[in-house]
């Protein structure tokens, strides 16, 4: 018998919840999990609510990445032989891919996946943090959390990768695999814990399509 707590999005511990293993988990440790792994760190979620019994997966987009949501879909179906349904938020410029299957959420959590909220908590499985599987973390977290800006310095032009990340050992993780593959990055401390992480210039930028890559095709628009 496994002890966890669960919370909600609010932050708030719910209950001491006591999660019985029930399905073996079937989920491969291959560079699909680990893409679904850095989208879920990136913009991602997973909440339990033990009072209504309701298990949620979300992953949430802008509205004009839907040729990125449907890749996310076929993922996740190659996966689970699932498919996330799809739900366009009124009045907002973003859509929610969604999963309220107990089974997989249950896999998920047992695999190493973090329970929301993921502020202070976040990590990345530890099933991915090696040089064969740490690219496709990496390419799920910027294609959901990063972009690829034009900076103007004093008439200098050139490309910069950007990334936020939030205060957890997810933080000193992703920074690790960065090491890992040779990129050549700064640390910025931007406010309550939070860094924003730079690769300045276009071989830095050529370096991640060549040895990264993008599955989100508007970032590198």
């Amino acid at each position: 018998m496994k002890q966890i707590i669960l919370t909600g999005h609010t932050g708030q511990t719910t209950k001491k919840y006591n999660y019985k293993k029930k399905y073996p988990v079937r989920m491969d440790v291959n560079k699909y999990s680990a893409e679904l792994a850095g989208i879920l760190l990136g913009d991602g979620s997973i909440s339990i609510y033990p009072k209504i019994n309701h298990y949620r997966l979300q992953i949430t987009l802008n509205s004009d990445e839907k040729e990125y949501a449907e890749y996310i879909r076929q993922l996740f179906k190659r996966m689970f032989e699932k498919e996330l349904s799809i739900k366009f938020r009124k009045d907002e410029n973003t859509l929610d891919l969604l999963c309220f299957n107990r089974k997989i959420i249950r896999e998920l959590i047992d695999f190493g996946f973090i329970i929301s909220p993921k502020w202070n908590r976040a990590i990345v499985p530890k099933q991915f943090m090696n040089f064969a599987l740490g690219k496709y973390v990496l390419r799920g977290y910027f294609d959901t959390d990063g972009c690829v800006a034009i900076t103007n310095n004093n008439g200098t032009i050139y490309p910069r990768l950007e990334m936020k990340i939030m205060p957890s050992p997810m933080k000193q993780q992703l920074q690790e695999l960065l090491n890992m593959y040779g990129f050549k990055y700064g640390v910025y401390e931007i406010g309550r814990g939070e860094v924003r992480i730079q690769m300045n210039g276009k071989k830095q930028l050529e370096k991640w399509k060549k040895e990264i890559g993008f599955s989100n095709k508007k970032i590198n628009q």
